[in-house]
C-alpha cells in the first residue's frame, strides 16, 4: 500500500520533524477543484500519520495557460498540476523555476491520469447533436473556452481537428475548414474550462458545451441534473494532464519532501481511486479495471497525430498561428 509514497516518506523523514507545520500550494487548471480538494484531505491525513507533520494545502485554479504565466511571473506554487505539457515546459524555459527534465522526475512522464473531450447538450438533445459533424449544423451555438488561456480549449480544438482529419482522409485543408466553421459557431470564448461550463449550465448560453469528461459528468449530475445530458462522440482525443514540482519554490521554502510526496501520492492506489471517483481516467490498470464501466468507450487518438506538442503549439497556437488565422486576428490571452 502506498509503495511509491511510503518510500518517499522513509527517505525524507528527517525533513519533517514531528509537530512541525508546513503549507503547500498546488497551482492547477480550471476544472480540478473537486478532485484536488479530496486529494488534499487524503494526502494531509497520510502525511500527518507518517511524519507527524501538519500540512495545510492551498489551491489556485484558472485556465492552464494563465496559471503557467502566473507561475512564471512569480506565483509561489510548490507544485503545478496543469492541463498541458507545453504549459510546464514554458515555466521551465521562460523562468527556470521548474527543472528542464521535469518529466523524468515523476512516473509516466508526469502524467498521473488521462481524460478526453465529450459534449454536453440540453435535455432531450433538441439540436440532434451526436458527433462532431453535427456541431456545424445551422443554428447550433457552441460553448468552448479560449485556447490562448485554457488547456482544455486546446484539447477541444485538437479533438475537432483530429476528427476532421479522419473524416476527410487526412486532408489538412478540409480539417482547417471544419475547425474554422466550428469556431464561427462560438460567440464568446471564456478564459477557462470551468467558466465555459458555468456559462452553459447556469447562464444557459449555447446549445452544446465541449467539455472535459469530468466536467461533462458534473454538469449532468451535480451542476444541472435533469437539465443537460452527456453525448459521447465517435472519436476524441486522449488528453494527458501533467504535474511537476516547482523547484525554485520548494528549495527556497524547504518543502521539497512534502511536494514530491504529494505528487507521487497521485500515482498510489489510494490516489488513483480518488482520481477515478472524480471521473478522470486512472493510469493504474488495476484501478481502471475496477472503474472501466464508468468510462464510455470511444476511439481515442493522441497528440502524436499532430507531431507532438512542440509541433502542435507552433502550428496552431503560437501568435499568428492557425487558430489566430481562423479567428481573423490574434485572440487576446486575457479575454
Amino acid at each position: 500500500m502506498h509503495r511509491i509514497v511510503m518510500a518517499a516518506v522513509a527517505l525524507w523523514a528527517w525533513a519533517a520533524p514531528a509537530g512541525a507545520q508546513t503549507t503547500l500550494m498546488n497551482v492547477s487548471y480550471d476544472p480540478t477543484r473537486e478532485l484536488y480538494a479530496e486529494i488534499d484531505r487524503a494526502f494531509s491525513a497520510f502525511w500527518l500519520k507518517n511524519t507527524g507533520q501538519t500540512l495545510t494545502m492551498l489551491a489556485s485554479h484558472a485556465g492552464s495557460g494563465a496559471q503557467a504565466r502566473a507561475v512564471i511571473e512569480g506565483l509561489a506554487g510548490d507544485v503545478v498540476t496543469l492541463a498541458l505539457q507545453p504549459d510546464i515546459d514554458a515555466i521551465a524555459t521562460r523562468s527556470g523555476r521548474v527543472a528542464a527534465d521535469w518529466q523524468s522526475k515523476m512516473p509516466n512522464h508526469g502524467v498521473p491520469y488521462t481524460s478526453t473531450i465529450l459534449f454536453v447538450v440540453r435535455r432531450g438533445n433538441p439540436k440532434g447533436i451526436h458527433d462532431w459533424g453535427d456541431l456545424i449544423k445551422p443554428g447550433v451555438v457552441i460553448v468552448t473556452p479560449n485556447p490562448k488561456t485554457s488547456g482544455g480549449a486546446r484539447w477541444n480544438y485538437l479533438a475537432a481537428w483530429g476528427y476532421a482529419l479522419r473524416a476527410n482522409g487526412g486532408d489538412a485543408g478540409k480539417a482547417r475548414a471544419f475547425v474554422a466553421e466550428l469556431f464561427s459557431h462560438v460567440p464568446v470564448l471564456d478564459s477557462g474550462a470551468r467558466g465555459a461550463t458555468i456559462s452553459f449550465v447556469r447562464r444557459r448560453q449555447g446549445d452544446v458545451l465541449l467539455a472535459w469528461e469530468d466536467d461533462a459528468v458534473l454538469a449532468s449530475t451535480v451542476f444541472a441534473p435533469g437539465a443537460v445530458e452527456v453525448v459521447v462522440p465517435s472519436v476524441s482525443i486522449r488528453a494527458e494532464p501533467v504535474v511537476a514540482v516547482v523547484d525554485a519554490v520548494v528549495d527556497r521554502r524547504g518543502t521539497r519532501a512534502a511536494a514530491e510526496a504529494y505528487l507521487r501520492f497521485l500515482y498510489s492506489p489510494d490516489g488513483q481511486e480518488i482520481i477515478a471517483r472524480h471521473h478522470y481516467r486512472p493510469i493504474d490498470p488495476v484501478v481502471m479495471g475496477r472503474h472501466a464501466a464508468e468510462f464510455p468507450a470511444l476511439d481515442l487518438f493522441g497528440i502524436e497525430m499532430f507531431g507532438g506538442w512542440k509541433a502542435a503549439t507552433a502550428a496552431h497556437f503560437a501568435d499568428g498561428g492557425i487558430f489566430d488565422q481562423i479567428m481573423g486576428a490574434p485572440v487576446s490571452r486575457a479575454r
